[in-house]
């Protein structure tokens, strides 16, 4: 009877807290119940779509579980990050962090990125300004004291996907190369979502490429011998990770809509490649890029049936009617080559940016 009254004794006493941390114990208390409440952040979407140079909200509020008041409300600041999930999911890039009246941007995001901040509890995020490198998924992130929760939202451009090889040929570019490629024709390294999305809608092509993962693949949508084999289903054939600096194939670049112009420069005379630069900037503008002419006929419909010099060297027209003589077959741009520049005579496509 002695030995149960002591121990009845300790556990009173044990449960007995200091005078002095008694406001300390109770807030740990509190956030360690279980059926307290909880934090919780929510994408309303899962998956937005713009493109380049347009404006866009990625959705995110935080509400607190098991009560009718916003998260807003408690006595802790809250604390809003976003950040930019890469393709291997192992590092994230700081876009925007906000707590209190301080607010940070970072990298390419600085000036074009603010919360929406529609009511207490909305962490919205609004980008200005969309850039091609904008597309991916983002995190958004809500902390209030010891408890935090995220969701992830998807940006989507629209936009198109094309085969990209140097006047090198075929199989030259090692990784850092294909995407130094990408940006020098007004574009950037496709990823594997955005080159089986161009895949669904058609695209077939049989030389692998580089994707912004780091892999080489290539989408089949009619399987034959040379691509795989023809008793082969179609898809996006995976070739798998290289080395980025050893290893050499294409390229797939993505590009979106523009701010400018293309055209085709009518001229009295063809043109040699040099003859065809200075044309264009007599006429206040310059040669365009590959990505331009596959901006201009994938989403504006654009069609001519005259070849022209772009400014890597190619000729190309393209064809979004086709006809007899200008592409019968298929909608495409149509690829003539690398001509010599100084002896073979074309026309030329210009470009004329918008401020």
């Amino acid at each position: 009877m002695k030995s149960l009254l002591f121990l009845v004794l300790i556990s009173v006493c044990w449960a007995e807290p200091h005078p002095d941390n008694s406001s300390l114990e109770h807030e740990r208390i509190i956030h360690i119940q279980e059926n307290g409440p909880r934090l919780l952040v929510v994408a309303e979407q899962a998956k937005i779509f713009s493109h380049r140079g347009g404006n866009v909200t990625l959705p995110c509020k935080f509400y607190h579980e098991h009560t009718s008041s916003t998260a807003g409300s408690g006595t802790h600041k809250i604390r809003v990050k976003w950040t930019k999930l890469t393709s291997d999911y192992l590092k994230e890039v700081d876009v925007f962090v906000a707590m209190g009246r301080h607010r940070k941007s970072y990298g390419n995001y600085q000036g074009r990125v603010f919360l929406r901040e529609s009511s207490e509890n909305d962490a919205s995020l609004i980008i200005t300004n969309i850039i091609l490198e904008d597309y991916g998924r983002y995190k958004c992130e809500v902390i209030e004291g010891l408890e935090d929760d995220t969701a992830v939202v998807a940006l989507n451009l629209e936009g198109v996907v094309f085969p990209y090889s140097p006047r090198l040929g075929r199989y030259n570019l090692n990784f850092h190369e294909a995407q130094r490629a990408c940006l020098d024709q007004d574009s950037v390294i496709a990823s594997f979502d955005q080159l089986y999305d161009a895949w669904r809608s058609g695209l077939d092509w049989c030389n692998a490429g580089w994707l912004s993962d780091g892999s080489v693949q290539y989408p089949i949508t009619k399987p034959r011998e040379p691509c795989g084999g023809k008793n082969t289903v179609p898809g996006v054939r995976n070739y798998g990770f290289w080395d980025k600096d050893k290893s050499r194939y294409d390229v797939f670049c993505f590009t979106s809509n523009f701010n400018g112009r293309f055209y085709y420069l009518i001229h009295p005379t063809k043109l040699t490649y040099d003859e065809a630069v200075q044309a264009c900037l007599k006429d206040g503008a310059q040669i365009a890029k590959v990505g331009q002419i596959f901006a201009a006929w994938k989403l504006l419909g654009y069609d001519r049936c005259d070849a022209g010099w772009l400014a890597d060297g190619s000729v190309r027209y393209p064809i979004s009617r086709p006809r007899k003589r200008c592409s019968p077959n298929e909608a495409a741009v149509r690829f003539v080559g690398f001509p010599d520049k100084k002896h073979k005579l074309y026309g030329v496509y210009c470009f004329r940016g918008y401020n």
